[in-house]
């Protein structure tokens, strides 16, 4: 069967697709239950007196030697599942708003808002643990501490690596136990920063932590204005991936060729040609689309595409061409479908894969969105962080999410990053009087109350 050139690609979130592989082949082997031990000196983010240089911050991002990991659990499936499901529902989302390419890591954002998590709730949690799926406590955090050390383990035959990290007020007063939770379970170190007076120093320095642990590719995650004097927290993560195609496509064979954006609008793009001789794909037609799985070296860890089917086929028994134009709309993207679509795949002989280079950068401003999904309360005064500190004076402000992906003869590379930030809420004083929209005014004899004058103000400066 010839994959052809026409039709669209789906391609997800890098982590979504490839982690799945990667969590199958090296996670589900082992089900023994070890207990991540905590670092000997877990950072104070309360400590006004040790303050992290802003511009040489503790680097929190080497599990290797901070932490011994768990090896994962049979629970693990639970955690996997409820990432994968937040995958399928952001996709959805994003699809009823976003034109064009989507790209973003579910990984990434699913664990800095679990990081988060731990300081919410009542209906804060409630509503976070739903939007993202997340299991009981003591399956999420045991699991994401194995899967966190799994993840950055050294591998040679390719690169991934994440790192989280807690970005705070250093006099801000969070709780020892909030500290205690996120190190143990999700490596998050805590580095103490001054966002009050020194605002576009802290941004800069966390930006570059970020541009660091993603090799350049994700830079400026926080955008000039989005910290201020009221933040007090700043939670991250940072997801790098590069890998080498188990069998690379030859660059000879690329050429410009048409690329269908819809079935009357093509643009011209390298596309990657493959005759696979020797190898073997594990493949499926299931009518409306097909899939296919691309292995990367070491295969842990793959892409599967699907892709549509748009094409002309000759039915020899009735002797009329049948003609297909399926498109994304017709593709179930859920958990239970992908899961029936990969039941149907099978090692395959194909004689033809085309596919495009691509490389794109996206990036998503999250508030709305994870609002609309479930999450509203998070973002508002009536939100409930006090597991943080003790209070319920913090609220996210913004979530922001940017994601890279470069595919090409070679391989793929791909990073993603997330920003959850934290700020306190502005205590309003009850008796403040503030005339700044239109209003009545009366000037009176006091004695007898008797109006002299008496007017309005729509606009002062008329």
């Amino acid at each position: 069967m010839k994959i052809t050139e026409k039709g669209y690609i789906i391609i997800l979130s890098i982590v979504a697709i490839i982690l799945a592989g990667f969590l199958a082949f090296h996670f589900y082997g082992g089900n023994q239950e070890v207990e991540p031990a905590l670092p000997a000196n877990p950072a104070n983010p309360a400590d006004p007196a040790n303050p992290s240089d802003p511009a040489n911050p503790d680097d929190p991002s080497d599990p290797s030697v901070i932490f011994d990991w768990p090896r994962i659990d049979k629970d693990v499936e639970q955690v996997v599942n409820a990432n994968n499901q937040f995958a399928y529902d952001l996709y959805s989302e994003l699809s009823k708003n976003t034109e064009g390419n989507i790209f973003y890591s579910p990984y990434s954002i699913s664990t800095a808002l679990a990081m988060t998590y731990e300081g919410a709730k009542g209906q804060t949690a409630d509503e976070i643990k739903s939007v993202f799926h997340f299991p009981e406590n003591e399956i999420l955090r045991k699991n994401n501490a194995a899967i966190y050390g799994e993840l950055n383990k050294v591998n040679n035959d390719y690169e991934l690596k994440t790192a989280n990290a807690l970005w705070a007020q250093y006099d801000y007063n969070f709780l020892d136990d909030y500290i205690s939770r996120v190190e143990k379970y999700y490596g998050g170190k805590v580095v103490n920063l001054d966002f009050r007076n020194e605002t576009e120093k802290s941004r800069q320095t966390i930006n570059a932590f970020i541009e660091e642990k993603t090799n350049s590719r994700i830079k400026d995650l926080i955008p000039a204005g989005f910290l201020n004097p009221m933040t007090k927290l700043v939670l991250t993560n940072a997801i790098y991936f590069k890998g080498t195609w188990k069998w690379e496509f030859d660059k000879a064979n690329t050429s410009e060729r048409d690329f269908y954006i819809t079935s009357t609008n093509s643009v011209k793009t390298p596309m990657m040609s493959m005759d696979p001789e020797k190898a073997i794909f594990n493949y499926a037609d299931l009518g409306k689309l097909q899939i296919l799985e691309l292995p990367y070296k070491g295969e842990n860890i793959s892409m599967l595409i699907l892709l549509p089917k748009q094409e002309e086929e000759y039915d020899f028994e009735t002797e009329k061409v049948i003609a297909s134009n399926f498109t994304l709309a017709d593709i179930d993207l859920s958990a239970t479908k992908l899961g029936e679509y990969k039941k149907e795949m099978h090692e395959s002989k194909l004689d033809w894969i085309s596919l495009p280079k691509f490389e794109f950068d996206t990036k998503y401003f999250m508030g709305d969105t994870l609002s609309a999904m479930g999450m509203p309360t998070a973002f508002g005064n009536g939100a409930d962080f006090s597991g943080m500190d003790g209070t319920k004076n913090l609220l996210i402000s913004e979530v922001i999410h940017q994601a890279f992906v470069k595919v090409d003869e070679v391989g793929t590379e791909a990073a993603a990053a997330t920003a959850v930030i934290m700020k306190e809420v502005a205590v309003m004083d009850q008796n403040i009087f503030k005339a700044d929209h239109p209003f009545i005014f009366i000037i009176q004899e006091n004695e007898t109350g008797n109006i002299l004058f008496i007017g309005r103000v729509t606009d002062p400066t008329k």
